[in-house]
């Protein structure tokens, strides 16, 4: 895979890493009636809507993930490679830290979650490759 196919990929990553992160923050800002992520006790968003892991150091934990893909997004843009590894790495750890909290501790599954860290070990994984890749790219 080319360079510049890696980097495409990341954009998509994080654009969709965005709209999971807007989707959560709207859904703990708002708490609107219909939450389709809700499905038992076992498998809902709860957790990081209203529960235990809704803040982060006093911040609404969807908004790190929001800061964070859109940094993802514009290095990826700039074809910045160490700024965008040191995000992924950063998001990583955050989402394993969140997976943790979740599964371990909380004993629950938050499927928009779930997905949110898959997103971010692709995109981990992708700069990871862009990064062994010495050349710039043109």
């Amino acid at each position: 895979m080319t360079e510049k196919r890696i980097f495409f990929v990341i954009k998509v990553f994080s654009i969709m890493g965005i709209g999971l992160a807007v989707y959560l923050l709207y859904q703990q800002i708002f708490q609107p009636e219909f939450q389709p992520c809700t499905i038992n006790a076992s498998i809902n968003c709860d957790a990081i809507i209203s529960g235990e892991v809704a803040k982060t150091f006093g911040v609404p934990t969807p908004l790190y993930g929001l800061i964070g893909y859109t940094v993802i997004l514009i290095s990826a843009i700039l074809k910045k490679k160490k700024l965008l590894i040191s995000m992924a790495s950063f998001g990583l750890a955050f989402c394993l830290w969140i997976a943790y909290l979740e599964l371990i501790i909380l004993r629950v599954i938050c499927p928009i979650c779930i997905f949110c860290q898959v997103i971010m070990i692709s995109v981990f994984s992708l700069s990871v490759l862009v990064r062994k890749n010495p050349r710039p790219i043109k």
